[in-house]
């Protein structure tokens, strides 16, 4: 593996405790079912964008004793996934820095290539899918799934969290990513083929999959702990160091922050998440 220094694409989240804890939810259960079904023991998977690992360490259980490699390209993360890893004992599965526009590793070296929630902050997400295939064996798959912030609906409508996605989506584009990428999920999968052209040594043609799935806020339990998490994201050094260099106000930002507390103590409230997803049989 050639480790390589940070990525220049700012990532819109930021790390800060709030995100990596919300990440830390994330399961291969919940967060990458589509793929589940092409899962065999003694794969070997790369995930790109790994974040606290939790994804990366359920695969690892299922891929056994197949390897697996998580990847990131800054270290707040990997610390959190190597501790993740060491409370479950797991001592096989590596994290370690790298970058998607330039995975440190041969042609066709891995079984399965996974990115969850990464190509959305993209500048390049065609490249990154490019580089994605080009490490993944012939006969093996590159699955990535990334949600849609402008097909996301909540009750009630706060008129504060409409404002919400409208400063989250400047931040993001901003940053050269593109929020609304479920929606382009298809057209950058079929990109990154046609653009690979005389580069690809591959016999058949990849084939694409695609489909879709839902992230559901509407348990009470759900509900509160999405609203907290939001609002400590909009309270955070991160989001608000960015809403304010685009030219918001702190009073802005904290009736946004409050609108999530609002909403997530609501009897009613109710968040959907639509994600497409996309399996390349290369």
């Amino acid at each position: 593996m050639v480790l390589v220094p940070e990525h220049s694409a700012h990532y819109t989240h930021g790390h800060e405790r709030a995100v990596l804890a919300s990440h830390g939810e994330r399961t291969a259960a919940n967060s990458a079912c589509y793929l589940l079904p092409h899962v065999d023991p003694g794969m070997d998977l790369l995930d790109v964008g790994c974040g606290p690992g939790t994804i990366t360490l359920d695969f690892a259980e299922l891929l056994a004793p197949g390897n697996v490699i998580g990847i990131e390209n800054t270290n707040a993360p990997l610390e959190t996934a190597r501790r993740n890893a060491a409370d479950r004992r797991d001592a096989s599965t590596q994290f370690m820095r790298g970058d998607v526009m330039a995975i440190g590793f041969p042609d066709h070296s891995f079984d399965i290539v996974h990115a969850h929630q990464v190509l959305q902050h993209l500048s390049d997400p065609i490249g990154a899918l490019r580089e994605m295939i080009r490490v993944c064996k012939p006969g093996g798959i590159v699955a990535a799934r990334d949600a849609d912030y402008a097909g996301m609906f909540w009750y009630p409508q706060l008129p504060e969290l409409e404002h919400w996605r409208e400063l989250y989506s400047h931040i993001a584009r901003a940053n050269g990513g593109e929020p609304d990428a479920g929606r382009q999920m298809r057209r950058w999968a079929q990109e990154a083929i046609r653009s690979r052209g005389s580069q690809a040594d591959l016999s058949v043609p990849p084939k694409i999959t695609v489909s879709g799935s839902t992230w559901v806020y509407a348990a009470p339990d759900t509900a509160k702990g999405w609203g907290e998490s939001q609002a400590a994201r909009v309270s955070g050094n991160s989001f608000t160091s960015q809403a304010l260099a685009l030219g918001a106000s702190h009073s802005e930002i904290q009736g946004i922050a409050d609108a999530w507390s609002e909403w997530g103590s609501s009897p009613d409230a109710t968040f959907v998440i639509p994600h497409v997803e996309i399996l390349i049989r290369v």
